[in-house]
């Protein structure tokens, strides 16, 4: 059984940074793209961040410069570095692996 947990989250001003993990547990094999999602209060949930095991990236229009997804060489955890964070970032942010695992969330506040 594929797990991820999530950490990180929290409250923090316009402006501002905070830093995602998410480290997967349960499985030997390499999950192919990992990333994550956010969803706002009354929004659907919208892709954020993906990296493959090549370390291709693809990045939200809305985040592109300010957030950057990297990858453990060696290991299924991802790391999300969000700067410039703004009101609009607000929601709960889930890693994802493979379209098929996700992890509980965990909520990013971006508030003065």
């Amino acid at each position: 059984q594929v797990q991820l947990v999530e950490s990180g989250g929290g409250l923090v001003q316009p402006g501002g940074s905070l830093r995602l993990s998410c480290v997967a547990s349960g499985t030997s094999h390499t999950i192919f793209t990992m990333g994550w999602y956010r969803q706002a209060p009354g929004k659907q949930r919208e892709l954020v961040a993906t990296i493959t095991s090549t370390r291709r990236t693809n990045y939200a229009e809305s985040v592109k410069g300010r957030f950057t997804l990297s990858r453990d060489g060696v290991k299924n955890t991802v790391n999300l570095q969000m700067n410039s964070l703004k009101p609009e970032d607000t929601g709960v942010y889930y890693c994802n692996g493979d379209q098929r695992y996700w992890g509980q969330g965990t909520q990013v506040t971006v508030s003065s």
